[in-house]
């Protein structure tokens, strides 16, 4: 087991997920980008592409160059003064040697949390910079001296225009937005974005982003993957505040959809499904409804076995189940600009009327065999802040993006870009709360 992982974390980092033929020959079950990229060896096995000599000065030498590398690495956050931007900034500063760049509107704001930032972390690695989602120029200028974009902001309505930025700038992208529009227009320009070398990364956080890293994570764990099933526990309490975010998280129910895959084929367009999970501890056992995510649909592609694959998201409090939500989603079909008032009443009923306990929490419930044996594991991730849970993923992610071998060209979905032992150490290296158990199933 790498010394640098909890205990009982990805011990077998040369199972499913990173298995190599001989030869050079290419990865068996390694994640293809959206393009149809894969793993390459150094990401499955970085140790094999460390030097042949191994002394003590040639690997100095490699971590120096490694951490003179990471400083002279800018990341631009657009949205950087906003909830989930900031965690992202001071979680970078903190846990890597990059430098980051505030871009957002208000340049005076952007100004006083860099002054902010580099009062807190040594370096003076903080600078900020102005930029409109709206004014591509102001974009392709922001993003000019940077490595790579993260797009903190909820600005999918403006999505082209980014992408379009980032794409003259020359630099890398990542974005936390959830939006069936903003997918379409990537895979549109995937070929452009793969032949000149950029590395994209799309639908990063929470959900989407780790229900599919926890898939993968499940299949490193176990010898052969039959069933995934992961599923989310949202009950953030009223001290978390509502922030422009939700505007774009009720812009995904126009599009809602609750397909899972099931007996070796998705369920229809339109259907949804309901099941009883148990969360365990104090949640216990929920009403749970399915919600479908692209991110969902090569698993089944990467992992041939697999039988049943879903998320599902549990129920809250009745007012918010069987009010609250039929009213946001009618209203959404009435009167297709009220997204703003809609969350609002969305978010003062998740404030008021849910009762602990108070976190965010995903699980993955896996089946299949392990050591010749029918096998049943059970992971998860939760934290108490909900923005920290996205934030901490994407950070996660950008460490190993930063590790100059994971930057690879092409479209990526963030929880198939990442490596999921690493992912997860890192998340709780970070203040995440991680579990894992694998147990032979009794036969009877």
């Amino acid at each position: 087991m790498r010394p640098d992982l909890p205990a009982g974390c990805g011990a077998k980092l040369s199972g499913v997920l990173c298995q190599v033929h001989p030869a050079g020959q290419g990865i068996r079950n390694a994640p293809p980008c959206v393009n149809g990229n894969t793993l390459p060896h150094a990401i499955a096995h970085p140790r094999a592409h460390q030097p042949a000599f191994t002394g003590g000065f040639a690997y100095a030498a490699v971590a120096v160059a490694e951490k003179v590398r990471m400083m002279m690495t800018k990341i631009v956050i657009l949205g950087g003064t906003g909830y989930t931007g900031r965690l992202i900034a001071r979680r970078l500063l903190q846990y890597s040697e990059a430098g980051v760049v505030i871009a957002a509107r208000n340049i005076e704001k952007s100004r006083a949390f860099a002054a902010e930032l580099n009062q807190g972390f040594a370096g003076e690695r903080a600078a900020a910079v102005y930029a409109d989602a709206a004014d591509g120029r102001s974009l392709t200028t922001a993003f000019n001296s940077c490595a790579l974009a993260v797009i903190a902001s909820p600005t999918t309505t403006q999505a082209a225009t980014v992408i379009d930025a980032a794409l003259e700038a020359g630099v890398d992208y990542l974005d936390l937005q959830l939006s069936s529009k903003k997918l379409a227009y990537l895979q549109s320009r995937a070929e452009e974005i793969k032949s000149s070398g950029r590395c994209f990364i799309t639908e990063a956080g929470f959900h989407p982003g780790l229900p599919s890293a926890l898939v993968r994570y499940a299949a490193a764990e176990l010898d052969l993957l039959e069933s995934a099933i992961t599923a989310g526990y949202l009950n953030m309490g009223s001290d978390l505040p509502w922030t422009e975010a939700v505007d774009e998280l009720v812009e995904g129910f126009k599009d809602y959809q609750a397909q899972v895959y099931r007996n070796g084929q998705w369920t229809k367009r339109g259907s949804y499904d309901r099941r009883r999970i148990d969360f365990g501890d104090d949640i216990g056992v929920k009403n749970c409804y399915s919600m479908y995510f692209e991110e969902l649909k090569q698993l089944p592609e990467m992992f041939p076995s697999l039988k049943e694959v879903g998320f599902y998201i549990s129920e809250s409090h009745w007012v918010t189940d069987w009010v609250v939500m039929p009213v946001l989603f009618v209203g959404l079909k009435l009167f297709p600009r009220s997204v703003r008032p809609l969350g609002k009443l969305m978010w003062w009923s998740m404030g008021t009327f849910h009762r602990p306990p108070y976190r965010v929490e995903l699980i993955v419930q896996a089946q299949g065999v392990k050591a010749g044996r029918p096998a049943r594991l059970l992971a998860g991730v939760s934290h108490k802040d909900g923005y920290e849970l996205t934030a901490i993923p994407v950070v996660a992610t950008l460490l190993q993006y930063l590790d100059e071998r994971a930057a690879r060209p092409g479209l990526w979905m963030m929880g198939h870009f990442a490596e999921p032992v690493r992912l997860l150490a890192d998340m709780q290296r970070m203040g995440v709360r991680f579990s894992s158990t694998c147990a032979s199933i009794m036969q009877p």
